[in-house]
């Protein structure tokens, strides 16, 4: 399994990455962290500042048909700055065209959102985004994590932090198939 994380150079919720990373790890994946610029980013944990993280691979060389899915962590800030990247959102557009499974916690799905991929699909975030996926067209539920397969790839979607066991999970599952 080859799992692609797309993160911002800034303000990723470290343990939004660190986790699923290592689930991808254990189940014999490898994980590639994919950055708008080369170099490392820095997560965060909530507002503080955390650890930095090696880049592998900028948006602009990264090809999707290298991956078996994408994995969008979260944090206010990481997602905030991908969906004003044009390159990053067509990234993402281009995992949904091509029906590969993508993942996204917390704030992700505003990076969802921006790429105009939540129309008529179900799925769960941070709170605060509830009225935003209403508005972009899908169906905003209050779960630790939903498997979304209404439309030609799968979409796992999870709230927050406190969720990432089931999340984790639910993704390793769906990129295995």
């Amino acid at each position: 399994m080859q799992a692609a994380f797309l993160v911002a150079p800034e303000g990723t919720e470290q343990v939004e990455l660190t986790k699923p990373w290592q689930a991808v790890t254990a189940a014999g994946g490898t994980p590639t962290l994919i950055s708008t610029r080369p170099g490392r980013i820095r997560a965060f944990h909530h507002l503080d500042r955390a650890d930095s993280f090696p880049v592998d691979v900028t948006v602009d060389a990264a090809s999707v048909a290298d991956y078996d899915g994408l994995i969008l962590p979260g944090g206010v800030a990481n997602p905030d700055a991908l969906r004003l990247d044009r390159g990053a959102v067509a990234l993402i557009a281009a995992f949904f065209e091509t029906g590969k499974p993508v993942a996204a916690i917390c704030h992700a799905p505003w990076t969802l959102i921006e790429a105009d991929v939540v129309r008529g699909r179900t799925l769960t975030s941070w709170p605060s985004l509830r009225t935003d996926i209403r508005n972009a067209g899908g169906e905003w539920v209050d779960q630790p994590v939903v498997v979304c397969t209404k439309a030609t790839n799968t979409l796992v979607t999870s709230r927050k932090p406190a969720d990432l066991d089931a999340f984790c999970t639910s993704l390793i599952e769906e990129f295995a198939r």
